[in-house]
């Protein structure tokens, strides 16, 4: 999903000294503005956008819309067909792609600084002239039904949507963003245009600009490129989405070896004046790689499992704590018994001085190592502008973790974290369940 992709951006591990980085808001005065981070050593320039209302606000029989409209965009516009457009993209040496996830629809530029006239020029026809033909529609449609087939079998895949299914019910946030062969073939041109001319506007954009142009280069190419989109994108409102977790288990048979194992219950809205705290708690349970306490107590001590990890994913209108495992369908039983436990143990224990150390020394200290690239940067100021974090994030994000405390994280894992919550997904053939 591109909100949990843009909040690891934000929040994970990478970043750059503050110091380093000048983050400028450029208003435009047509109701949208974009954060900037000038970098003129190299000549390339790297666009990241996106648009509020994503693949949940699909029509229950149209599921996948958002997405095969993200496949299409490129697929030609005003004069040029899909081969014209593509053609130009690549004798341009031009990166452009969109992506739909559950709250957010957006897009990717990338371009070295001669060509960017091109390039903007592309991307402003394909949002405000995309052609939807019937030969590329059909091409795409058939990729995207190819690869849900091929999902289908995914024992990963599979338990991730029976997951959300399992968390979220009937709401939009239970059904696959992809949709299935039914919806996505029920999908027509009609659709297709409908869901530009409602959702592209000007009013639920946010931009994040890096690389070799100013300011004032940018305010014009802004108006340039979305300029000519509608002023507001039509009303829309999801439902209250409500996180059903009263625990237990669900098994998905499937002959193959290993056991695919997803759980979850409720987690934290990205505003909740808790979130650094459950934040760095995470890092110490199962987000903090090899020395996590999961993968210390599940794989390194015991051998059970290939893998275990967990990671807050907050959206638009609900938050999950989710984890996962591989492992052996002998070793399932005793995999879930140990996440339980060590569930149970941060809830009633909490963390210690040390791990609470551990935790700020890496997550502040990762920060700067990965501000590598122009695609990065956008992305982090993308992730900053759509979460309203404010132009000085960068400077204040190290604040907020060593501002947690080790009663912060004992009271919120306390609080937060109920081991007879967790839901597990099992695909496999698990032994003893």
């Amino acid at each position: 999903m591109i909100r949990f992709s843009i909040l690891v951006f934000i929040l994970g591990l990478w970043g750059g000294p503050a110091h380093a980085v000048e983050v400028q808001r450029v208003k435009t005065g047509l109701g949208f503005s974009a954060l900037l981070v000038e970098d003129h050593s190299n000549p390339i320039i790297a666009f990241r956008f996106a648009f509020h209302g994503g693949s949940a606000l699909d029509p229950e029989t149209r599921v996948g819309l958002a997405n095969l409209v993200s496949g299409l965009l490129d697929e030609g516009a005003g004069d040029l067909d899909s081969q014209a457009f593509q053609e130009r993209l690549e004798d341009a040496s031009i990166r452009l792609s969109f992506s739909a996830g559950f709250d957010t629809f957006g897009g990717s530029l990338t371009t070295l600084s001669e060509n960017r006239d091109e390039a903007f020029a592309l991307l402003k026809l394909a949002l405000t002239s995309p052609r939807f033909d019937a030969e590329p529609v059909e091409r795409i449609r058939g990729q995207i039904l190819s690869g849900i087939a091929q999902s289908s079998e995914n024992p990963n895949t599979i338990a991730h949507q029976a997951l959300y299914k399992s968390m979220f019910a009937d709401h939009p946030y239970g059904r696959p963003s992809k949709g299935n062969r039914e919806t996505v073939e029920a999908i027509t041109s009609t659709d297709l245009q409908g869901f530009v001319a409602r959702r592209l506007a000007r009013n639920n954009l946010h931009i994040g600009v890096t690389g070799d142009i100013t300011a004032a280069e940018l305010k014009t190419v802004l108006g340039t490129i979305f300029g000519d989109l509608p002023a507001k994108a039509t009303p829309w409102k999801l439902p209250p989405a409500t996180v059903h977790s009263s625990g237990g288990e669900q098994v998905i048979n499937k002959p193959v070896p290993q056991s695919a194992i997803v759980f979850a219950q409720p987690g934290l809205l990205r505003d909740d004046p808790d979130f650094y705290a459950a934040y760095v708690m995470n890092y110490t349970l199962g987000g903090g790689g090899f020395i996590s306490r999961l993968y210390r107590e599940v794989r390194e001590k015991r051998g059970l499992a290939y893998s275990v990890y967990s990671y807050l994913t907050p959206m638009d209108s609900a938050a999950l704590y989710i984890g996962g495992a591989g492992t052996a369908n002998e070793s399932v039983s005793q995999t879930l018994a140990v996440v339980r436990q060590q569930w149970a143990l941060m809830a009633e224990q909490g963390i210690t001085a040390e791990e609470l150390e551990n935790a700020k020394t890496y997550l502040t200290g990762s920060y700067p190592l990965r501000f590598s690239s122009n695609g990065m940067i956008a992305g982090m100021l993308l992730g900053v502008d759509l979460e309203g974090l404010g132009a000085d994030f960068f400077d204040r994000r190290n604040g907020l973790i060593e501002a947690v405390t080790q009663d912060d994280v004992n009271r919120v894992a306390g609080k937060l974290l109920d081991a007879e919550r967790l839901t597990f997904i099992i695909v496999g053939q698990p032994e003893g369940l």
